[in-house]
């Protein structure tokens, strides 16, 4: 291509998403091809190779996915995300995307408890349904998009002739310990709020007796 060049790892690791270990085995899998353009035999990557892994086009263009999907990922804390946790997962999205060769053109990852509706990346993911610009939303596990009344937030995606596919139908035990801090978090909500309208009300009969 005309206007193409060599990008470094990293450079192609930030466009894609992915950790250096992902795009490493990508290479060694056959996905991508790495070159050694140096003496110091540094991994280059083809600019256009990278942007094609991205946006990779349908074999079949009679396929439904006309319209490019979306990866969703999400953890529950900024704890997960400093161990990896939302990288690996983002990672084992997209393999999984690759594999099924379908075309990746958003990619959302976020940290946010699965009992908030009103994540700014779910927002988003759910205006590109309502603007007609994605057939499909790929994600690990349903509560990834939310912990509960999944079925409301997959019709909605429906209506928009969007699609919602989970590569897991289980979830692993960080999960389920994820699932209790979320329980916990939303009980010291509930209780602190209780709390307050507690408060608040002794001091107005305080006031209104004195």
């Amino acid at each position: 291509m005309k206007n193409d060049r060599f990008i470094g790892i990293r450079e192609a690791c930030s466009i894609l998403g992915v950790s250096m270990i992902t795009l490493r085995k990508w290479t060694a899998d056959g996905v991508i091809e790495a070159f050694r353009t140096n003496e110091r035999g540094h991994r280059k990557y083809r600019f256009s190779d990278v942007n094609a892994l991205v946006g990779i086009e349908p074999d079949d263009k009679s396929t439904q996915e006309i319209l490019p999907i979306a990866v969703y990922a999400r953890v529950s804390s900024h704890d997960q995300k400093q161990k990896g946790d939302l990288d690996r997962q983002k990672a084992r999205l997209l393999e999984y995307c690759v594999e099924k060769k379908y075309n990746i053109e958003y990619i959302f990852d976020e940290v946010g408890s699965g009992m908030n509706d009103k994540r700014s990346k779910l927002i988003k993911l759910m205006k590109l349904a309502s603007d007609k610009k994605i057939s499909k939303v790929v994600i690990e596990h349903k509560d990834r998009l939310i912990r509960f009344n999944y079925n409301i937030l997959e019709m909605y995606f429906n209506s928009h002739g969007v699609t919602v596919e989970y590569v897991e139908q289980t979830l692993n035990k960080s999960f389920e310990n994820e699932l209790v801090e979320d329980m916990l978090t939303l009980m010291a909500s509930f209780s602190a709020k209780i709390y307050g309208k507690r408060s608040h009300q002794n001091r107005k009969n305080k006031n209104v007796s004195m």
